[in-house]
């Protein structure tokens, strides 16, 4: 792993004069504030890792706006990409909430060591290292008896593990 970038003074004061315009630039071309100012800066780094070629170009300033406008386009691409897709995903109607009855004669059907570990996790919202302490048992033992509380609350519900 390398240490963090030595930054060269030229690039610095270069940096300085360049960012605000050009992340005014970025913002008034998307709607995406954050996804242009990100550009901006993956320009920005990328010029630093290049510095000693991209300060001797006859116009860094139109690199760094060419490197961060196909950022800013690559980035809107795939976030109109990633809407298109999710709108295609179908939209799960809506889970019933049990009833306090029905919850309570779901964990009576629990084993007692399960039901205990089941309570002083999402009741008490202790964390595994004090339900450890509080039952006498180690941690690992916790974590597997609640994973096996979740999944035989899941077959109740009629749930897929991953669901749980």
């Amino acid at each position: 792993m390398s240490g963090p970038v030595a930054v060269p003074p030229d690039f610095a004061g270069w940096y300085e004069a360049m960012h605000g315009r050009l992340v005014r630039v970025l913002c008034a071309l998307g709607p995406d504030a954050d996804a242009a100012s990100d550009a901006a800066d993956e320009a920005f780094a990328r010029a630093l890792l290049h510095w000693r070629r991209v300060r001797c170009m006859d116009s860094p300033d139109g690199w760094a706006y060419r490197v961060a406008l196909n950022e800013l386009r690559r980035t809107l691409r795939r976030q109109a990409l990633e809407r298109r897709l999710l709108a295609r995903l179908p939209v799960p109607g809506p889970v019933p909430e049990p009833s306090v009855a029905a919850v309570g004669d779901l964990l009576a059907g629990l084993p007692p060591r399960q039901r205990t570990a089941v309570a002083l996790r999402y009741v008490a919202d202790l964390p595994e290292a004090e339900i450890a302490a509080a039952m006498g048992i180690t941690r690992g033992t916790v974590a597997s008896t609640l994973a096996d509380a979740r999944r035989a609350l899941a077959a109740s519900l009629h749930l897929e593990a991953a669901d749980v």
